[in-house]
């Protein structure tokens, strides 16, 4: 027999066993069971919210339960322990049922979730859930969820976490499907977090920080001089902007005076009443024209000077 046929077998055969348990240990408040095959046969840890009940007087009950499960499901040596429940109010399959019973005994709907999902909430449960699927009120069937605290609805804390129990009312218009999940108060959820009240608050020193090991290399490595004098040869400076309007403005400047100077001496020459007056304008202006001059070249050496330095 294949792997996989041999899964759904083990499977399909507890979910019988699982059946028969409720219906032959319903009034005794089943609770869910686990089975393990051992080498020395099979064990099966049954919960119950009340154990007398399962196992009768004198242990004829299990008896009798143990013998039909060796009939009916081929069993090897069953060996089954009763547990008996702490808080039935926090096991779903026991809460399930008990709601199941309240509607098939006429209570309103609206009434016996409310009142169950409290009593759920009241022993300390982080939270619940209970879904009504069915013709709850009337002809045409629909879904009503009562909600308190937190669920997990899937992942591995769905199915780890959360105690899923289902139960079946049967009404006179139909039946009715009652699902029951719980967070019981002393699980561990993944995304939990706790403040500690007395840790210390107090700033950490400098020496108290942790530095990358890789970080405090690059920063404990010498810089090499001759890298940098290549790097300055490589790559000339370029000059400045501000270099370059100065040196514009000056010329500019330069050219205005040399402009307005000889606008002047050509309308004083222009305006003497004679020939001496004319040629000592044109001297004036010539003597003008060298003085400027000079002082551009002046300006220029200056500049140049400070670029080279």
């Amino acid at each position: 027999m294949a792997d996989e046929h041999k899964f759904i077998e083990d499977g399909l055969q507890r979910s019988q066993i699982d059946e028969f348990f409720a219906e032959e240990l319903g009034r005794a408040g089943y609770g869910g069971m686990k089975l393990a095959k051992t080498p020395m046969g099979t064990q099966i840890v049954l919960k119950a919210e009340k154990p007398g009940m399962v196992i009768g007087k004198g242990g004829q009950n299990i008896r009798e339960v143990t013998s039909e499960l060796e009939r009916r499901f081929n069993l090897d040596d069953p060996q089954i322990d009763v547990q008996e429940v702490d808080e039935p109010d926090l096991n779903a399959r026991i809460v399930a049922d008990r709601l199941a019973n309240a509607l098939e005994r006429g209570w309103y709907f609206r009434k016996a979730g409310h009142t169950t999902i409290d009593r759920i909430m009241d022993v300390g449960a982080l939270g619940a859930e209970i879904v009504l699927s069915g013709k709850v009120t009337g002809a045409r069937s629909r879904v009503e969820k009562f909600n308190r605290g937190y669920i997990k609805h899937n992942g591995e804390p769905a199915e780890e976490i959360v105690d899923e129990g289902q139960a079946t009312a049967v009404m006179k218009l139909g039946t009715i499907g009652v699902t029951v999940k719980i967070i019981p108060p002393d699980a561990q959820l993944p995304d939990d977090f706790r403040v500690h009240t007395d840790a210390d608050t107090e700033p950490l020193t400098p020496e108290d920080a942790i530095v990358d090991e890789g970080v405090e290399a690059l920063l404990d490595e010498p810089v090499d001089a001759a890298d940098e004098d290549d790097e300055d040869e490589s790559e000339p400076e370029a000059p400045e902007p501000a270099e370059a309007i100065e040196e514009e403005v000056v010329e500019e400047a330069i050219e205005e005076v040399a402009d307005e100077a000889a606008d002047g001496d050509a309308d004083d020459a222009e305006d003497a009443d004679s020939a001496d007056d004319a040629e000592d304008a044109g001297e004036d202006l010539d003597d003008l024209e060298d003085e400027v001059a000079e002082e551009a070249d002046e300006l220029l050496s200056e500049m140049e000077d400070e670029e080279e330095s």
